[in-house]
């Protein structure tokens, strides 16, 4: 009986620190009229652990401007056929009329991202103060 409350607590604890993708979130995507960068992977991949903190620290500073969007193709299998995406973590980049404009396989750097954003005419965080 310990060793299944010890499981129950720690799939508690998993569901309240990794928020849940709703499930029309993945058809928002490319959020329209913004540019949105979309990042697919897994909450497992060890790249896409390394990525979480960058995203979610770029989400804060591109709020209104650009869109940072994650989703989890191993707990959303039919977006990865959807973005064609072979290999994750990969990003994907949309211009503010949903076209694709630049794709990238494996980790992605804070500063890539940003210069990424910046070819796209989304303003650096520290410019838009």
């Amino acid at each position: 009986m310990k060793k299944t409350a010890l499981i129950f607590a720690i799939l508690c604890l998993l569901f309240v620190t990794v928020p849940a993708m709703a499930e029309d979130t993945a058809a928002k995507v490319p959020v329209p009229g913004m540019v949105t960068m979309v990042d697919l992977g897994s909450h497992s991949c060890i790249p896409c652990k390394m990525m979480e903190p960058i995203l979610d620290k770029l989400r804060t500073e591109y709020a209104g401007r650009a869109a940072i969007v994650f989703i989890d193709v191993w707990e959303h299998k039919e977006q990865a056929k959807r973005f064609k995406i072979s290999t994750i973590p990969t990003q994907v980049f949309y211009d503010a009329k949903g076209q694709e404009v630049y794709r990238h396989q494996g980790f992605m750097n804070e500063e890539a991202i940003i210069k990424q954003l910046t070819i796209m005419a989304v303003p650096a965080p520290t410019e838009a103060k």
